[in-house]
């Protein structure tokens, strides 16, 4: 599910191939996106000013919907197995799809074309965020470890290890200085984007973290779990700054 930028509405991915589009206010259907899919969709993001929607399927393709223009839809193909998540970067120039074969592709929007496919993932990549200023791309495959990469250029700029099992999530802090990480080794790990450098291991949940998320002015850290719980983080104390 993805809530557009204003958060009156909300879009739905479906098993059915279908993306369905709700007014938050009312719960009212808007509208029903069938066309293109040949799978179940697997994410749905929201363009910045939210006028436009990409989809990714297990049909391995990305859709994109001009949702106020009535244009048809542009489908993006290059992934061999399922597209597992896709987000744009918060200027919309770019949107990144990660995908069950092991790449993450990255987009130019306008164009509606590919510009580069990252590499050198051994195993299925199912998370991608762009940092508030979209300059790095942080990547989680089912390994332990997290990739930053550089958008401009491509380039890996450095690798996160310290989990010990599947990281599920990663979140960036509203000023893009600090990264959230949560992973099947049940704990919540906060790294600092610029060294690489581990600064926190938060723990508390009894089952894998799979969500989490930073409020807006970055002072709660919220954390999702198997264990059926939600813990919110003071961030400030967490990091030592009361």
């Amino acid at each position: 599910m993805a809530f557009s930028p204003d958060g009156r509405i909300l879009a739905s991915g479906s098993g059915d191939r279908t993306i369905k589009v709700w007014d938050t206010a009312t719960g009212e259907k808007l509208r029903t996106l069938d066309w293109g899919h040949s799978d179940a969709i697997t994410s749905v993001a929201y363009f910045p000013d939210g006028k436009l929607l990409a989809s990714g399927s297990a049909d391995a393709t990305v859709i994109l919907w001009y949702l106020a223009e009535g244009r048809v839809p542009d489908i993006l193909t290059g992934h061999g197995e399922a597209v597992t998540s896709v987000a744009f970067s918060p200027d919309g120039k770019f949107l990144a799809s990660g995908s069950l074969d092991q790449t993450v592709k990255l987009w130019d929007v306008a164009k509606a074309q590919e510009l580069r496919t990252l590499k050198g993932y051994r195993d299925p990549v199912h998370c991608v965020a762009f940092s508030p200023d979209g300059r790095i791309l942080a990547v989680r495959a089912r390994d332990p470890a997290i990739s930053l990469w550089d958008v401009a250029t491509g380039r890996q700029i450095r690798i996160l290890t310290g989990h010990t099992d599947a990281v599920r999530s990663v979140a960036f802090f509203p000023d893009g200085k600090i990264l959230a990480s949560g992973s099947e080794d049940r704990t919540i790990k906060l790294w600092d984007v610029a060294t690489g450098a581990e600064l926190r291991t938060l723990t508390g949940h009894t089952d894998p973290v799979f969500s989490v998320a930073f409020s807006p002015d970055g002072k709660v850290l919220a954390s999702g779990s198997l264990d059926g719980t939600i813990l919110l983080w003071d961030v400030a104390a967490v990091l030592g700054k009361q």
